[in-house]
């Protein structure tokens, strides 16, 4: 057993946050789980993600796991400047450039630019990434993943949010009201960190989930406590995930998901440089390049709305934000969006109320019924027949009379749900 491990197990009475908050909690992740294909279902779930190996055992005080999510809650850091790699293997075939363009493609922003985050998201779901991000307080944050010699930036500066992807030489402008106190400091859309990622793994805690410290580490040459969080149920594809927290500050240095299949992490991204010092003003300025295609963003005058509408805010709070890259354009027939299952193994269930997806050679969609057709397993059971669409974390079953059962389970789990179902 690890010198730091608690055996302490996360319920009710063990965690900062309340029942009813880690419940709303898997519920508005739910939403992120329905696909319109697997591939986008996984890149939302997921966010980003890269193998770091931890060095050194620094030998720091005996902390519970408790204390340590306490930690985390009550981390307040400002500013810093850093970077991450990140990288993601979720098993997809490899199909050339089929892949990247599915990627990019599912979530293709309504104006079109390449330099919409909603796009470029996706290109992320895959591969390893170099990302370098800085903040100095809610409404300043910048957001670049460096590629060859390209590379794609978010800034965030008060209430201006520009994207910039200097290949093609697009730039996609939004406005949002200034961020309050403990709101995000990074853009929403692009959840490039260790503790955005922390953040979302955190809100499935619950009596379902064991919490642990499994020992010390040394991250981007910091000393850092290991939290372990695992599913005590079976069914579930996710293994364990480990946080490395910051022993001083309480930031998130390292994400790790580790699949039950074994093998690589799906996600794995970690700071490989980070000072928490403030960064250059001029970090966080950005003016358009001579000659590139500006994309005004549609979000802006909604955003206002909400600030100032106390009805809009209350109405839409509760629901998934619109710009989610997972729902795309599937808001539409969401309404009966139902959850079966719980915790870990929770499956989200709807019915598109059509066919199921498109098979074969003769089907309408070339190259992207190919491309799902590779990833499916066809399986039979009372409900009829149906194609499981898999990844190493994120499984869908669609059966042939449309109806949808998707989450982070088997695909056992999920046969088992639609037989009941019918």
């Amino acid at each position: 057993m690890a010198p730091y491990e608690s055996d302490r197990t996360a319920g009710a009475e063990g965690l900062p946050d309340e029942a009813d908050d880690v419940r709303a909690g898997r519920r508005k992740a739910a939403r992120y789980v329905v696909p319109v294909a697997v591939v986008g279902v996984a890149a939302a779930t997921i966010g980003l993600v890269p193998a770091l190996a931890d060095s050194g055992d620094p030998s720091l005080p005996k902390i519970t796991a408790e204390q340590l999510i306490e930690k985390i809650a009550k981390s307040d850091v400002q500013q810093l400047s850093g970077t991450v790699k990140v990288s993601t293997d979720l098993g997809l075939p490899s199909l050339g450039g089929l892949e990247s363009g599915m990627l990019s493609g599912v979530t293709k922003g309504s104006g079109g630019s390449s330099a919409d985050p909603q796009s470029k998201l996706m290109e992320l779901a895959s591969g390893t990434h170099t990302v370098r991000v800085a903040a100095d307080g809610p409404d300043k944050a910048k957001v670049s993943v460096l590629e060859n010699a390209a590379e794609y930036s978010i800034i965030h500066n008060g209430n201006d949010v520009w994207a910039y992807d200097s290949k093609s030489n697009e730039v996609y402008h939004s406005t949002a009201p200034a961020a309050e106190k403990g709101q995000e400091k990074a853009p929403k859309d692009v959840p490039t960190t260790p503790k955005q990622l922390a953040d979302e793994a955190l809100k499935s805690v619950d009596d379902t989930t064991s919490v642990t410290v499994d020992g010390t580490a040394q991250v981007a040459g910091r000393d850092a406590y290991k939290l372990l969080i695992k599913p005590k149920q079976s069914g579930s594809t996710v293994g364990a995930i480990t946080v490395a927290v910051d022993a001083k500050t309480g930031v998130p240095l390292k994400f790790t998901l580790v699949p039950t299949s074994g093998g690589a992490a799906v996600v794995d991204a970690g700071f490989t440089q980070v000072a928490f010092a403030k960064p250059a003003a001029s970090t966080f300025d950005f003016t358009p390049p001579k000659g590139a295609k500006v994309t005004e963003g549609k979000d802006s005058k909604d955003s206002k709305d909400s600030k100032n509408s106390k009805d809009s805010k209350n109405s839409k709070d509760s629901k998934a934000p619109e710009s989610a890259p997972s729902r795309g354009d599937l808001g539409k027939g969401l309404d009966g969006l139902k959850t079966v299952g719980k915790g870990w193994s929770t499956i989200a269930e709807f019915d598109t109320g059509g066919q199921g997806m498109p098979s074969g050679s003769s089907s309408e969609g070339g190259n992207v019924s190919g491309f799902l057709n590779s990833l499916g397993d066809h399986v039979k059971g009372k409900f009829g027949s149906g194609t499981v669409f898999s990844t190493r974390l994120v499984n869908a079953l669609i059966t042939d009379d449309g109806k949808v059962y998707a989450g982070a389970v088997t695909k056992d789990a999920l046969v088992k749900a639609a037989n009941a179902a019918h």
